[in-house]
């Protein structure tokens, strides 16, 4: 018995009909570049905070 296209995900970056356009493509690619150069300038030693740690450390001062 084969498996079905749904019950195993596929690896990225496999040409798949139907499972996500050029659109898709540049979106992924254009994410990856943005997180890149957003670490990459970030040379001055500091961290990275997440906006979620942000809120909740705001939150928490407030009380």
């Amino acid at each position: 018995m084969r498996i079905k296209s749904w019950e195993s995900p596929r690896r990225r970056g496999r040409n798949d009909k139907g499972k996500g356009g050029a659109a898709r493509q540049r979106q992924l690619k254009k994410r990856n570049k943005m997180l890149k150069n957003k670490l990459k300038g970030n040379d001055h030693g500091g961290e990275i905070h997440p906006l979620f740690f942000m809120a909740s450390t705001t939150h928490s001062d407030n009380n």
